[in-house]
């Protein structure tokens, strides 16, 4: 009988663990403030999409693509935004122009060295979506931040580069026209 007595209590103890941490309540996210004597959490605004009607398997399979680009390229368009917002900072602390132009040189061919092998690696129409994604991040096209950064003639050299692949670098991203789809996609996936 002794035996069992220890069973039961410890499997209540047990249970008594295990449910009391199943059952806590979870530390709260948004801190509720009172107005009026009621108390209200502001929660963030939620997007609701209607599903998704193909026409045929041709219209899924593009979506995949674009599922497969979005999810492949956004990643580097957030890093080149930190990356961004990081230089500017760092920049603007130095004393003097000859020190600024050294850093940017330096940092462009660490990124060159870092990214050059898994960025050839990207196909024509994820270049396009990087370009777009880069202006959607940082609110500036590609162009704009090559020549704040570079200088307008080596801006107008990379842009002159990407147009010999049918891309430019002053692209900007239009999530109410022809980037609907992937604003869907980027907001689904981030």
């Amino acid at each position: 009988m002794t035996q069992k007595k220890v069973y039961i209590f410890c499997c209540f103890l047990f249970f008594t663990f295990v449910c009391g941490n199943l059952f806590a309540q979870q530390q709260e996210k948004y801190s509720p403030y009172a107005e009026n004597g009621d108390s209200l959490i502001i929660l963030s605004d939620v997007l609701v999409y209607p599903p998704i009607q193909f026409g045929n398997e041709k219209e899924i399979m593009a979506y995949n693509r674009m599922v497969r680009d979005v999810k492949k390229t956004l990643p580097y368009a957030k890093m080149i935004y930190a990356t961004l917002i990081e230089t500017c900072e760092y920049i603007d602390r130095l004393p003097n122009s000859k020190a600024k132009e050294a850093h940017i040189k330096r940092v462009e061919k660490e990124l060159f060295e870092q990214y050059k092998p898994a960025l050839k690696k990207m196909s024509l129409t994820q270049g396009k979506l990087l370009i777009r994604l880069v202006d959607r991040e940082c609110n500036q096209t590609s162009y704009e931040i090559a020549k704040a950064l570079l200088g307008p003639l080596r801006a107008g050299f990379w842009n002159f580069f990407a147009g010999m692949f049918g891309a430019s670098l002053k692209t900007s991203w239009d999530p109410d026209g022809k980037d609907a789809e992937a604003e869907r996609i980027v907001r689904l996936v981030s």
